[in-house]
């Protein structure tokens, strides 16, 4: 799917969705003394049968957005649409018969399933609360589900503890498809798991998409994840969107600077190729969402911030046919390879002490009848570290 999409062929569209979070002061008398700014105004949608990927480091709100689309948590603002169909003003109870078009697969299996159900009223938990009995019962609907997914329908009986951390995103998934939704969101269903195990659940997510044309949107920070699930991907910082594509275009040829230093941190096992590639260092850490910086969030970090970016925000704009970029100056060409950072943060390094080369330490200590001390360890660079236990 490289063709960019038509605004009626999504399924699902989230515009200008903001999600704040108060901060609050008092035990008794609480007083908002401040806002985190978890999601700054998104609007993305996925059509049915596609995958949009949704991308970027830890804290920028991937699972908070993802979140906000299925009104699992109320939005500060923006509009909700599912197949045309204004969701944003539905209450909880009024949500209840759009659950089975709309489900989400949590990140963490170990604390997503309660321990003191079995898998079978897990799974069957979406007929019990959509009042669905399905031909031959629930109980041969959900085993029906369970070997679908990968698992014994003769565990039917057995409590999440009794199985794999695998295992347990299978049962994950089977709740989530077991009335074949429509749209699902999957919270980094894969960033648990070993990588043998996330390459059987991915397979088995694709299987799942042909089979009844699920729509996904997939949020992970593992880009060869991403790339191998996603037919587009939208890039996330600190809340906003800052470039979206297809697929093979992101991959190819980003234009966000952000964009790149993601990319630039996906090692490569080709030697020959790593050589040649461009290397990217963001310099600091994340800003706080409580106190964005001014103009585009991402000035304080970008290698090629200008006096402009300090002080207006650059829209999500289309240059090229469904490629959209937030920059007001996108990357068109080659970086090279060359070792390329951000802007100075700030950081003021301290020198580090002179130490001894490990074997003149060594000698120096059987030379004063000393002792070898515990938790000796030796880096690769020949510094000797020593460390209390």
């Amino acid at each position: 799917m490289t063709a960019p999409l038509d605004e009626q062929e999504l399924i699902l569209r989230a515009d200008n969705l903001v999600k704040h979070f108060p901060i609050t002061k008092g035990a008794i008398r609480k007083k908002t003394v401040g806002m985190v700014s978890a999601v700054n105004g998104i609007s993305i949608g996925v059509a049915h049968g596609e995958t949009l990927g949704l991308v970027g480091e830890s804290g920028c709100g991937k699972s908070t957005a993802g979140r906000s689309i299925l009104k699992l948590i109320e939005p500060t603002s923006g509009s909700l649409t599912f197949e045309g169909r204004d969701i944003t003003g539905l209450s909880r109870h009024e949500m209840v018969p759009l659950r089975r078009e709309l489900q989400m697969i949590f990140q963490d299996p170990f604390s997503s399933l309660n321990p003191r159900h079995t898998v079978g009223s897990i799974i069957s938990a979406p007929y019990q609360v959509q009042k669905i009995n399905p031909p031959g019962g629930v109980k041969k609907a959900v085993q029906e589900t369970m070997e679908r997914v990968g698992l014994n329908p003769e565990h039917y009986n057995r409590y999440p503890n009794e199985f794999s951390g695998g295992q347990r995103q299978r049962i994950g998934i089977a709740r989530a498809v077991t009335l074949q939704p429509k749209v699902v969101v999957c919270d980094e269903p894969v960033s648990a798991l070993d990588v043998s195990i996330q390459a059987q659940v991915i397979n088995l997510l694709q299987d799942l998409q042909d089979e009844f044309g699920i729509a996904y949107i997939f949020v992970a920070h593992d880009l060869s994840v991403v790339r191998q699930m996603s037919h587009r991907v939208a890039v996330m910082y600190l809340g906003s969107i800052v470039e979206m594509t297809d697929r093979d275009t992101l991959y190819a040829a980003p234009l966000h600077p952000y964009t790149h230093a993601l990319m630039s941190a996906v090692p490569v096992p080709d030697p020959q190729v790593e050589a040649t590639r461009e290397r990217i260092v963001l310099q600091g850490d994340l800003p706080s969402p409580i106190n964005l910086p001014s103009g585009c969030v991402f000035n304080t970090r970008c290698f090629r911030a200008q006096d402009r970016c300090r002080v207006e925000v650059p829209e999500l704009l289309e240059v090229t046919p469904g490629h959209k970029v937030a920059c007001f100056f996108p990357i068109t060409e080659g970086l090279g390879h060359d070792l390329i950072k951000g802007p100075d943060s700030g950081f003021v390094e301290q020198p580090t002490r002179e130490v001894q080369p490990p074997s003149e330490v060594i000698a120096d200590m059987e030379s004063s009848g000393s002792a070898r001390p515990l938790g000796a360890d030796y880096a690769r660079d020949g510094d000797y570290e020593e460390r209390d236990f």
